[in-house]
């Protein structure tokens, strides 16, 4: 006996559209057990998990600075899935941005003026959009899977980061730690009231991303383009849109708007490389895409969600003596439910094999 997933022939426009905030119920519900299981008062533990983290001004800076990356990856990444395209590389696409981004104020540290940082963060589009151009020409010039390649290249950053801030672009007045020089006040990314927290440019560029993306998706012919070719990829090819383009063009948008996340989070909060310039935005921006439901407005307050765990794990973290891995065990779950309850909208369950039949027939 085995399990089928059949499509159904109508699915509930209300629960399509509720689908995320029962995802989230149901990721408070199993976060709950989890906390009790640990031996921590659920209610207790929720308090601190999303409330506090948010209880300052100060704190909701630091939201915006977390919520910015994920945003402007997860738009990107977006268009990607509606056009049926799976980039899980935007990770490597984000560092790879982040690094050609500050090849200016690491090689050039005495450059100032008001033409640096728009330099650094066209370059780190330009980055983040050329090391996406490699799954996209690998796709489309192989046939070879896009997931895996997309991945692999994520490693290849990474170790390319980790070699640079050792070896060519360490400070060589940084007492020997793995980082580059502190980049110059050009080369930082203005804070956006610096009286009252630490919340920077990125974050407008992430909102601003958003709205251009929606009215491309929905007001614009490439949006239209990418839509028929996500759905049905010969009604496409009947309309004369070119799937080998759409690869190139959806690729290169998510590793354009990783890539200005990457150096907007270098020069806007970390102000120098390091070994470590993400704590997993990439991946993390997948479940944003989804839970936003592919939609760059929704992406906006999923974006704010996910970003509150990363704070609310910190907070656990510090208050309850909790592992910080809590913060990702709640994407995860969140992740899974969210990919659980789509599917059981879309498709019901049929049991295929010895003894279905009387199953079906009883159903």
């Amino acid at each position: 006996m085995r399990i089928e997933l059949v499509k159904r022939p109508q699915r509930s426009v209300l629960f399509s559209a509720l689908s995320p905030f029962i995802a989230f119920v149901l990721t408070i519900v199993a976060g709950a057990i989890l906390f009790a299981l640990l031996g921590v008062n659920p209610l207790t533990a929720f308090g601190i998990y999303f409330i506090e983290p948010v209880s300052q001004v100060w704190q909701l800076h630091e939201l915006a600075i977390k919520a910015a990356p994920l945003i402007l990856i997860a738009v990107g990444l977006s268009v990607c899935y509606r056009a049926n395209i799976w980039n899980i590389g935007a990770e490597g696409q984000f560092i790879l941005g982040g690094i050609v981004g500050s090849i200016v104020p690491v090689m050039f540290p005495t450059l100032e003026g008001p033409l640096v940082l728009p330099l650094m963060l066209l370059l780190g589009m330009v980055g983040g959009a050329a090391y996406a151009a490699i799954p996209a020409f690998l796709k489309t010039r192989f046939n070879t899977n896009e997931i895996l390649t997309s991945l692999m290249l994520v490693y290849v950053a990474q170790l390319f980061l980790d070699w640079l801030v050792r070896g060519p672009w360490r400070d060589p007045q940084g007492h020997g730690f793995p980082q580059t020089v502190q980049f110059n006040a050009s080369a930082i990314l203005p804070e956006l009231f610096p009286s009252s927290g630490r919340a920077n440019w990125g974050f407008v560029f992430a909102l601003v991303a958003a709205v251009l993306v929606w009215i491309l998706m929905n007001r614009v012919l490439k949006g239209f383009e990418v839509r028929v070719l996500g759905s049905s990829p010969r009604a496409g090819r009947f309309a004369g849109f070119s799937l080998g383009r759409m690869v190139f063009f959806a690729f290169m948008l998510s590793g354009a708007l990783a890539g200005l996340a990457g150096i907007s989070e270098v020069s806007g909060a970390i102000n120098q490389l390091q070994p470590v310039i993400s704590p997993g935005y990439g991946f993390t921006a997948i479940i944003v895409a989804f839970l936003g439901r592919l939609n760059p407005l929704g992406i906006v307050a999923a974006g704010l969600v996910l970003a509150l765990t990363y704070l609310g794990g910190e907070a656990v973290q510090s208050a309850l003596g909790i592992s910080d891995k809590v913060a990702r065990v709640f994407q995860g779950m969140l992740l899974f439910f969210v990919l659980g309850c789509d599917t059981l909208i879309h498709y019901r369950i049929r049991l295929v094999g010895f003894g279905a039949s009387r199953i079906e027939e009883a159903r």
